[in-house]
């Protein structure tokens, strides 16, 4: 993931230093005379930030932004580009498009526990979990899905990332696989203890610990992401990260043999939605399907 950051921002004309000129550009918009959508998203992002009890110093590491720029963002004051947008809300464990949801520009955000759009709400809202190989879908179909239900949208590798104050490439070069697995299980024990419900995007070998996949069952409703090995290749290299099959002769063939490894684990989600064969817009309209049964449900249950 903090790779897809780093070559995204590269792509884009976005260095760690580039914070402070897109600072100094939005800079016009006084508090006083803010467009309502940047007071809105000041504030969506004060918020989540406290949630997480990340410092500014802390967020702007690991989004590779200036703390001045976090300032004046989170006051109102500055504008800011959607790739950049889509780091910091990554670092946050969430995306861009959950941080600007709301039912009208200048409205407030759909309150926690309630879907835009939605009858009911509260204790009948359902935590979702993604499941698939990298390049299943989860981050993009995810993102989609909560944006249509006014929910939360998180990303468990980002989660994990945030807990950890760096980068999941520094936290594997540094404290290896153990580690991140003891910190993916304290954040799903922390959402599970908070009660959280919208949208989370897993890690693909998150089903490969038995506890912890238990855990992610006992609390969500798990979705399986079905894509076809080629269609994972593809996925990988568009994202721009060809890392995994450079120099491999055998990579596809690594590709397909991972895929039946964990296909019999990936089988036991309470829903498969075969991506590959139903395209993106339907596999959206799939999964906000399975979300909105899933809170029905859970309302009839509550008292």
């Amino acid at each position: 993931m903090a790779s897809r950051q780093t070559s995204r921002r590269a792509r884009a004309g976005h260095g760690p230093e580039a914070g402070a000129a897109g600072a100094a550009d939005g800079a016009a918009g006084a508090a006083d005379g803010a467009p309502p959508i940047l007071a809105h998203l000041g504030g969506r992002l004060r918020q989540r930030r406290t949630e997480l009890a990340l410092t500014l110093r802390e967020l702007a590491e690991l989004a590779g932004v200036s703390e001045r720029f976090l300032v004046l963002l989170e006051s109102g004051r500055a504008n800011v580009s959607v790739v950049r947008l889509e780091d910091i809300g990554r670092a946050l464990g969430t995306s861009a498009a959950a941080l600007l949801s709301a039912g009208e520009l200048g409205e407030e955000a759909p309150p926690r526990g309630r879907s835009a759009g939605e009858e009911g709400g509260g204790a009948g809202e359902p935590l979702v979990a993604l499941l698939g190989l990298r390049g299943a879908g989860k981050t993009t179909i995810g993102g989609r899905v909560a944006a249509r239900l006014g929910v939360p949208f998180l990303e468990l590798d980002a989660l994990v990332a945030a807990r950890a104050g760096m980068s999941l490439a520094a936290l594997f070069e540094i404290h290896g696989n153990a580690y991140y697995r003891r910190l993916e299980r304290e954040e799903l024990a922390r959402l599970e203890g908070a009660r959280a419900h919208g949208i989370v995007a897993t890690g693909g070998g998150l089903v490969t610990d038995p506890a912890t996949f238990e855990r992610l069952r006992r609390c969500a409703v798990t979705v399986w992401l079905r894509a076809t090995p080629e269609d994972h290749w593809r996925r990988v290299v568009e994202q721009g990260d060809a890392r995994p099959m450079a120099n491999r002769a055998d990579a596809m063939k690594e590709l397909r043999a991972l895929f039946q490894a964990r296909r019999a684990l990936y089988e036991q989600a309470d829903f498969s939605v075969d991506t590959s064969a139903l395209g993106l817009a339907r596999s959206v309209d799939r999964v906000v399907k399975i979300a909105r049964e899933a809170g029905r449900r859970n309302a009839t249950r509550s008292p």
